[in-house]
């Protein structure tokens, strides 16, 4: 950054006095708290952070210093709720994260689902099953999402991050009005209940197997993948396919 462009040192000054009163009001708001969801603390919480990380730039801008501090991200927190106190429609937004560890079995897989569907050969495309994104498309096609959870290992695939997100609303959408975009316009402060899992957590929480912390602060079990300790590495292993599904 040139010396044009640099913060002056009344400019850093004002931002650390900023911060002294963002400190004054969360700490009056947290002695004057309501409630657990109190609106007037996540917002001073919200301003105690925006004005400690306006702080901490000037700083590093001016002097080349930094602060002890590491500022959270608001985006990662929710908001109080105030959606309907009786929702008569719920939305449940689900996003799993899988990376294609052994791609050779799901190719595997893919081809087994295609010949206990299409036995006699007819109506089978024969390049669907052969390539990754066309492997995918046959085991997402076949199996539901969550079996594809309980199951990845089998199907060579790897777990990633996962979040589950439960929003009320005050009537179901009519069909097909949210097909086109179905995870934009969520309201933060209607959901009701949000569940995340990361390997970030275990690393938090440790190797005591108590499971990780939610993104609403609740804790969830630790991973019951019933599949760990099966040996899949050899094909013979792999459970067969019922022909009926």
């Amino acid at each position: 950054m040139s010396d044009a462009a640099q913060p002056t040192a009344a400019e850093v000054r004002a931002a650390a006095e900023a911060v002294k009163t963002a400190l004054d009001r969360h700490l009056a708001a947290v002695e004057r708290r309501s409630g657990e969801d109190d609106p007037a603390v996540y917002e001073a919480f919200n301003q105690l952070a925006a004005a400690a990380e306006v702080y901490d730039e000037l700083l590093y801008d001016r002097y080349d210093e930094v602060t002890p501090f590491e500022i959270p991200g608001t985006e990662d927190s929710l908001p109080p709720y105030a959606g309907p106190e009786e929702p008569n429609a719920i939305s449940v937004l689900i996003r799993r994260d899988y990376a294609v560890a052994e791609p050779q079995r799901l190719l595997a897989q893919a081809q087994r689902v295609e010949a206990a569907e299409y036995g006699d050969g007819l109506g089978v495309d024969e390049d669907a099953a052969g390539t990754i994104h066309g492997a995918l498309g046959i085991m997402f096609g076949e199996y539901e999402p969550d079996e594809i959870a309980s199951r990845h290992k089998e199907f060579g695939l790897e777990e990633g991050d996962s979040t589950l997100w439960v929003t009320a609303s005050d009537e179901p959408a009519e069909p097909g009005e949210w097909l086109e975009a179905p995870f934009e316009g969520v309201d933060p402060q209607r959901v009701v209940c949000r569940f995340d899992v990361s390997a970030v957590f275990d690393d938090e929480d440790g190797d005591d197997g108590e499971g990780a912390e939610d993104g609403d602060g609740t804790r969830r079990g630790g991973d019951t993948d019933e599949l760990d300790d099966l040996d899949l590495d050899e094909d013979e292993d792999l459970e067969p396919l019922d022909a009926e599904r």
